[in-house]
């Protein structure tokens, strides 16, 4: 039954063998079934006849009838061009044509009635059309009303004429062919709860709906099937994993109770507590612990990873707490000192610009055991660097690595598969951490601890620039301190963008008063730690940065933040970013400036 879907696309009629090698090898397409997946990548509405007055700059692709009224040659050499002027009752319009000028000039006529298509662009109140399609029809034409679907192809393919029209032509005959082998892969109780069209009708439908509606249903069938066998395949590996590497076995962790009962200043939040009994239960399992810590930026989950590192230098294990930059290690590093020192615990930095004698030292001691803990970056990874017995890997900013990163980590035991934690301010819904870590469990800090206030967001644009610097002067007069983010370090011939060096001036020019710090990629690493020192040392009231400040700096009495072209910037950097302020009692702000 399946072997014909595997049938060979060399004998489907119309390709051959040439045309196939070329499918195979621009587009990877070797099966009929490899064929009737490539899905359309977009669709032309060609059921709606539009008027001129109709058509809205949001339009990517109509449809209209109208008459051409005048036909006029401008300019020479390669800015040649023909336009044509195209009117209906309701305006007009020029079409355009850059290419193919003498061909088309010749096939135009002015009067009769044309169906015309293609992409409107606007100037203005002005509607051009490039190279439009054109197709001429008589008073009692009934014009064709249907969904044309749109295909990816290349050059290569195009300049053997398979264009998108040849592949919707071939998937035609694909389906033909295919049509009683396409047998439902979901179970019949998914496709009544959730009314799904059938496998058969959902492929003919994506590549040929006769309606918007029919082609919205198939691509949810086909989208749910997807992600169900994505997740099925995800959660498939994470049971066989968890009975493939065995962890070692976690029992009591008599230090945990003494930094919590003598030197924590400070009560955990009952998500901080259920999260921690979550990854206990992890510990003490006999399996290898692959846990996702989501949490807010402030939210406590440095405290949470600490704990667990006790855990693990009460089980006679080392613990490594990997972070993405060495300013956040450095962070880490400084605060993890404090609690180990009253402990009696060693703990180290490891970066790449640990000087050598200092690495040799660290390598020795984490080979030895006498290092029970060690914080550091990517340096980590390195193959010098060995345990005696590596129990626990913490990964701070998960999303900055790869799978095969925490792997190479695994790989630092030879006995056991240490236990792994990996952490998040980023956020990620819980469906959407379910599909992109299935291979994780997950735990979410949902909380703030006491005293913090959630972080207020606006938007403004440059008509309220004179109110937000009002407003920045307002903070600083209270003892506050303030962060601007620019996109780009210098003015760019590519982006129309705020640049950080003319912002320093202008920012400069407006807060006279007030000493200005700057950051950014392109200072050394010592420069840009003695502006983030006089900073914290509150000897600068305003930091002009780069998102290098990201990660890894905490001012607690910064309380807003400007990020110029937020547009420009992802989620997971604006949210990144906002965490820099909000980390102290006073009530804080981050202020997103775009253009209008």
């Amino acid at each position: 039954m399946f072997a014909h879907l595997h049938t060979p696309l060399q004998y489907l009629k119309g390709i051959g063998p040439q045309k196939a090698l070329l499918l195979e090898q621009e587009l990877s397409l070797y099966t009929i079934y490899d064929l009737i997946q490539h899905y359309p990548f977009r669709y032309e509405d060609r059921t709606r006849i539009y008027t001129i007055k109709e058509i809205q700059e949001e339009d990517t692709f109509v449809q209209f009838i109208g008459t051409i009224e005048d036909i006029t040659l401008t300019g020479n050499g390669k800015h040649k061009r023909l336009v044509a002027t195209c009117q209906d009752t309701t305006g007009e319009l020029e079409l355009i044509w850059f290419q193919g000028i003498t061909w088309v000039e010749k096939k135009l006529l002015k009067g009769p009635s044309y169906l015309i298509a293609g992409k409107p662009n606007f100037f203005g109140k002005k509607i051009t059309l490039p190279h439009p399609e054109l197709e001429l029809i008589g008073q009692q034409h009934q014009v064709k009303k249907y969904i044309q679907p749109i295909y990816s192809t290349t050059e290569k393919l195009k300049r053997k004429y398979i264009d998108s029209k040849a592949l919707s032509k071939w998937i035609q005959h694909a389906l033909q062919s295919a049509e009683n082998y396409l047998m439902d892969n979901l179970p019949v109780f998914l496709l009544e709860k959730y009314q799904f069209l059938s496998k058969k009708e959902s492929m003919k439908t994506i590549h040929f709906p006769k309606t918007i509606s029919e082609l919205e249903q198939a691509k949810r069938r086909l989208k749910f099937e997807e992600l169900f066998y994505n997740q099925f395949k995800i959660f498939l590996q994470k049971k066989i994993a968890q009975k493939k590497f065995k962890g070692q076995i976690f029992h009591s962790a008599p230090s945990v109770t003494e930094f919590y009962t003598k030197h924590l200043s400070f009560e955990l939040t009952e998500a901080q507590k259920r999260v921690i009994k979550e990854i206990y239960h992890d510990l003490t399992s006999g399996r290898q612990m692959n846990r996702l810590l989501q949490g807010d930026v402030g939210s406590g989950k440095t405290i949470v990873a600490f704990i667990t590192m006790l855990m693990a230098y009460d089980n006679h294990t080392q613990a490594c707490l990997m972070a993405p930059t060495e300013l956040l290690a450095q962070q880490h590093a400084q605060t993890l000192v404090a609690y180990c020192e009253s402990l009696h615990i060693s703990i180290a930095l490891l970066t790449g610009s640990t000087k050598q004698a200092e690495r040799k030292k660290i390598i020795q001691q984490l080979q030895t055991g006498e290092l029970h803990f060690i914080v550091g970056t990517h340096a980590l990874l390195e193959d010098p660097i060995q345990f005696k017995n590596l129990g626990l890997c913490i990964i701070d900013e998960q999303h900055r690595f790869g799978v095969a990163q925490r792997a190479q980590l695994w790989n630092k035991n030879n006995m056991f598969h240490p236990h792994i934690l990996v952490m998040t301010a980023t956020p990620i819904p819980r469906t959407l951490a379910m599909t992109l870590y299935g291979d994780l469990d997950l735990s979410m800090i949902d909380e703030l601890p006491s005293g913090r206030k959630p972080i207020i967001t606006l938007h403004r644009n440059d008509a309220y620039r004179l109110k937000v610097f009002g407003f920045l002067k307002d903070q600083i007069e209270k003892g506050r301190q303030v962060y601007i983010i620019y996109p780009l370090i210098e003015e760019s011939d590519h982006f129309d963008l705020k640049d950080l060096m003319d912002g320093y001036e202008s920012i400069a020019r407006a807060f006279p008063d007030y000493p200005l710090s700057i950051v950014h990629g392109r200072m050394r690493a010592e420069d840009k730690e003695y502006e983030m020192k006089r900073f914290l040392k509150k000897e600068t009231k305003i930091m002009v940065a780069t998102t290098v400040i990201e990660v890894g700096i905490n001012i607690p009495n910064a309380t807003v933040m400007v990020i110029e072209n937020a547009e420009k910037f992802g989620l997971s950097q604006l949210h990144q970013l906002r965490g820099r302020v909000g980390r102290g009692s006073d009530q804080s702000y981050c202020i997103l400036m775009t253009k209008p």
